[in-house]
């Protein structure tokens, strides 16, 4: 059967939107708060505890979860497997979404928001911070490029602006058409050089830890920390589309493009094999399994890590029956997704702990708002895009 991409058109403001909007304008009045009172006013961080919740979920979780945006465009376009074409153009929002998700984040977490432009022209070669700074603001401009071929696609020839802007529409549409035919032919510049750019910052993040040995527990700090933020990540990204595909299918009552996911999942039991080998295999080579039985809460949230987020999922995996059943790979899928998200919160929360930190951290109501606004706002862009533009792959509806 032909797929093509195309705008959902249906109904936007649905009760779910406004649940969306409940949450955008309550994490808008936290921010509000955070740029008038400081961090201290909105934050239960502090000097000893520089970054919470913003840093593990906002920024280094965000940055995880949007590696379906490279490992889809790997496979498809340089892989040469064009099966999985229909979810390239989810997993490209998505990933857009996400690293957009990660400046928002880094603007309200850095004390001085107004100066996050200055690693552009005061390089540090020597700091992995400049690297990922670098990185991801490089990569987040070669997704925005990647995207505009859609946006192209939809408006081309018929842009329509209203009122007084309709003197522009010969302009817009001469971009459109303009851009579009430069980036179609050189794509595959921006292809080759997001998935370089995003192995890069992958495991850059884990790299800025291992400046904290005497901070971070030893059950995640470890020399191949980069190793094992980067194949977390590649694991991670068919996941999310497995994940990301089956909630819009199933909300939309879309073709389940099961034909698409099942063999994501194949490849899923090799890459998170890998980070599963990794994993307990360093873990052994240190002797790091010795802390496991301590009854501490770092070890508790380790062991739900590598026992719920890795070792069931993949176990779940390597049966076809599972593979075969739509609740099947979105339970594993859903499993792996949160086991990354646990992980990269034990990293840069859990696990980490200052000798001057005296009191443990717990993020304020504030911060979770915050946070929970943010998501909210994009998934409302995302319902947006879906809905004026050819982003998902609907053939047919399918009955509820």
């Amino acid at each position: 059967m032909e797929h093509s991409a195309s705008p959902l058109n249906r109904k936007f403001w649905t009760p779910g939107v406004l649940v969306m909007l409940v949450f955008m304008m309550a994490g808008a009045i936290c921010i509000i708060a955070r740029f008038t009172g400081g961090l201290g006013y909105v934050t239960n961080l502090s000097n000893a505890r520089p970054w919470g919740l913003w840093v593990g979920v906002d920024v280094a979780t965000g940055v995880a979860l949007a590696a379906g945006g490279f490992t889809t465009a790997a496979l498809a376009h340089i892989a040469g497997k064009h099966l999985y074409e229909p979810v390239t153009r989810p997993a490209l929002l998505t990933a857009a979404l996400g690293y957009t998700f990660v400046v928002l984040g880094l603007l309200v977490d850095i004390g001085r928001s107004w100066a996050i432009w200055k690693p552009i022209f005061n390089w540090n070669t020597n700091s992995v911070l400049f690297e990922v700074a670098m990185c991801v603001m490089v990569y987040l401009h070669v997704l925005y490029f990647e995207f505009f071929p859609i946006i192209a696609e939809q408006f081309k020839g018929r842009v329509n602006l209203p009122g007084f802007l309709s003197t522009f529409n010969g302009l817009v549409d001469k971009i459109l058409k303009v851009g579009d035919a430069v980036i179609g032919k050189i794509m595959w510049v921006f292809i080759i050089l997001g998935v370089v750019l995003s192995c890069m910052h992958q495991s850059s993040l884990g790299s800025l830890m291992l400046v904290a040995p005497t901070k971070l527990h030893p059950l995640w700090y470890t020399p191949i920390l980069p190793l094992l933020f980067l194949t977390s990540a590649v694991a991670v990204g068919y996941p999310m589309v497995v994940f990301e595909t089956t909630l819009v299918t199933a909300s939309f009552k879309l073709d389940s493009e099961m034909n698409i996911l099942a063999p994501l999942t194949r490849i899923t039991i090799f890459l998170l094999g890998i980070y599963l080998f990794l994993k307990l295999g360093d873990m052994v080579y240190r002797g790091t399994y010795v802390y496991l039985l301590d009854g501490t809460y770092q070890t508790n949230s380790f062991i739900v890590e590598m026992l719920f987020g890795i070792l069931v999922p993949w176990v779940m995996l390597l049966f076809e029956r599972v593979r075969a059943s739509r609740s099947g790979v979105f339970i594993a899928a859903s499993l792996i997704v949160f086991g990354v998200v646990i992980n990269r919160i034990n990293v840069f929360i859990v696990g980490y702990k200052p000798p001057l930190s005296e009191n443990g951290y717990f993020p304020a109501l504030t911060e979770i708002l915050v946070t929970l606004g943010l998501i909210a706002t994009l998934m409302f862009i995302y319902r947006f895009v879906v809905t004026y533009l050819p982003v998902l792959q609907a053939p047919k509806e399918v009955s509820s």
